[in-house]
């Protein structure tokens, strides 16, 4: 874990300094003592001003032969080196600060999309003399997810970039660690248990009733927000039997709301709860995207600190709670799952005492805190439960605003199989093909989790994605990073309309042609053993609520507020920024910049009666 004490910066630069002070103090000490015993005077601060003045050319020394050495690996394996941008700056510092500049009113990943139109789909940006490879080529991405996932981890840099926030979480562990979160978590998402809908049917009630109290008053709401509320508070019954309650808080108003309807809104825990962890996630986006130089940024404090204070807590209690139930309550066997028995329950059964962790013919006997192996599972659980679901049902409410003649379709397949009032079954949802299509081709244009990072063990080459070509060498240690939200979006993979909203492409027989031939370019969930194991129950959400909306709403208008609406020049660009009405942005998931304000069409009495 990281230490409270120190400030990361504070932290990175001391072991920096003593990386550099230690050997050159020996040095200096070493050297003076020579000449001494030699009978020669030679000043401490000369020697000190030539030791200290060759650390720079022993970096680029360093980096030369780094680079040299690189070259002469990729050589015996038959490879070459990953295409890399090109700066103007030492380090390519322009490109990093570019970057970082643009992404402010750029439409998502634009910058990055420049440089991969230049040196193709996988690139490496080298930024700081540090490589960080990004591909959104298929094969590639399988490689790491799949056929050769026991050289990929989260890696170090990752985990210490995390751990403030993840801590030991399955989302930033690896190794025995990984397949014990994987082990613990998995019994619970079973069909039985998330075929249960009423915990759905509850907190939707509540979120469509929110949504028609204020369209009575002829206002907006920001349909990200309250469905974020939504899966918050469906997550946290699921997996702590404690609803959270973010929908008691009052709804945030219009920019433009008069006075006399702007009710003076109470601070609220829950809400302060979502946006703390919100913004540690942003955090952990930054740090990840600088690279391992991300601790220079937090030289005072740690950027997410203050933020996991909020989150924690609201945690604590709910947790300690849970802890204090069971030391008074009758031990179930912790292979044992009941039926009232909440994911929290599960992980408390579990994690009492010590948990034996079999590999291959070895025994490892692993002790863990309760309360800690607890804590950040369930958030990293949470993680996925609230935002990843709200990220897509904020897409699929935007995609069906902007294209009435699909929303038509899809309302009329949910009034042919459950009507207008019924509430749906999973039976149900499994017969709704076109409800199936239009949340993949979501999930397609706007998945959740836009980008997703690993680290390899060793040395490795990946096959070239331009036929004939060597191979491409990958040194053992680096920052990979592979983007779905690239990749979903190429015409060479999904066809020349690839950057157009069609639910039917999964219908038709563009599926046969681009898909079924070619699986790995569909991955919003991810795939091999680190697949989501909570797929199913997303599925599950996010249809439920798209049908219980569209069984109360007939038509979808978008009202962007100032912050939501992206800059006049986009429009004159090609590709979807000519067409896009909200800005995209991600930190761990992929959210609307300003929100995603709407109005929805009630439907009337007498539709409901015929």
């Amino acid at each position: 874990m990281s230490r409270s004490w120190v400030s990361p910066g504070v932290a990175y630069l001391t072991r920096g300094l003593l990386s550099v002070v230690v050997p050159a103090a020996s040095s200096i000490i070493i050297v003076v003592r020579l000449a001494s015993l030699k009978g020669v005077r030679v000043s401490p601060w000369l020697i000190s001003a030539v030791v200290l003045g060759a650390v720079p050319l022993g970096f680029a020394a360093y980096v030369l032969a780094d680079g040299r050495l690189q070259q002469r690996k990729a050589n015996r394996l038959g490879a070459r080196l990953v295409p890399r941008v090109q700066g103007k700056w030492p380090g390519n510092l322009d490109k990093v600060v570019t970057i970082i500049l643009r992404s402010e009113n750029e439409y998502l990943g634009r910058p990055i999309e420049d440089e991969i139109k230049v040196l193709g789909p996988t690139i490496n940006f080298r930024f700081l003399w540090e490589d960080l490879i990004l591909t959104t080529e298929p094969q590639h991405i399988k490689t790491i997810l799949a056929t050769d996932f026991d050289n990929y981890v989260k890696g170090a840099k990752f985990r210490e970039a995390a751990d403030s926030v993840l801590g030991t979480g399955v989302f930033n562990s690896d190794g025995e660690t990984w397949k014990l979160h994987r082990t613990m978590t998995r019994p619970f998402f079973t069909h039985d248990r998330i075929g249960h809908f009423e915990i759905f049917d509850r907190h939707a009630d509540h979120t469509i009733a929110l949504a028609k109290e204020r369209f009575r008053v002829g206002l907006a709401i920001d349909f990200q927000d309250l469905i974020s509320r939504f899966t918050l508070d469906s997550a946290s019954e699921f997996l702590f039997g404690h609803c959270i309650d973010s929908l008691s808080a009052g709804l945030p108003y219009p920019y433009n709301a008069t006075e006399s309807t702007h009710a003076i809104q109470e601070d609220n825990t829950a809400s302060a709860f979502a946006y703390a962890f919100s913004q540690a996630q942003q955090g952990i986006n930054r740090r990840i995207s600088i690279g391992q130089t991300w601790p220079l940024l937090e030289i005072l404090a740690d950027s997410t600190a203050e933020h996991m204070k909020v989150v924690n807590a609201f945690l604590d209690p709910i947790l300690k709670d849970a802890l204090e139930k069971h030391s008074t309550a009758v031990e179930l066997d912790r292979n044992e799952i009941a039926d009232d028995q909440t994911l929290v329950d599960h992980l408390v059964n579990l994690t009492s005492g010590e948990i034996a962790c079999h590999h291959r013919n070895s025994v490892f006997e692993i002790f863990f805190s309760d309360f800690k192996i607890i804590k950040d599972e369930t958030l990293n659980i949470l993680l996925a439960g609230r935002d990843t679901t709200a990220s897509t049902l904020t897409s699929a409410i935007y995609l069906l605003a902007m294209h009435p003649e699909f929303l038509t379709r899809l309302r009329e397949e949910i009034i042919s199989k459950v009507g207008l009032t019924r509430r749906p079954t999973y039976d149900d949802i499994k017969e709704m093909k076109y409800l199936r299509a239009v949340l993949n081709e979501t999930l397609r244009l706007f998945p959740a989790v836009p980008y997703d990072a690993r680290e390899n063990i060793h040395d490795t080459t990946w096959i070239s994605p331009e036929p004939g070509k060597k191979p491409l060498f990958i040194p053992q240690g680096t920052t990979l990073m592979y983007s779905v939200f690239f990749m979903h979006r190429r015409t060479d993979l999904w066809g020349p309309d690839a950057l157009e909203f069609d639910p039917d492409r999964w219908l038709d027989e563009r599926v046969k042609k681009y898909l079924i031939p070619n699986p790995f370019i569909f991955l919003p969930f991810n795939a091999g053993p680190r697949i989501c194991l909570g797929q199913q129950f997303a599925y599950n959400e996010m249809s439920f609520m798209l049908i219980r909306l569209l069984q109360n709403f007939s038509a979808i208008t978008l009202f962007p507020e100032p912050a939501m609406c992206p800059p006049a020049w986009w429009a004159e660009k090609d590709g979807r920024l000519a067409i896009e009405r909200f800005r995209p942005r991600t930190h761990l998931t992929l959210y609307a910049m300003g929100g995603m304000w709407v109005k929805m069409e009630a439907v009337d009495d007498i539709e409901v009666i015929n």
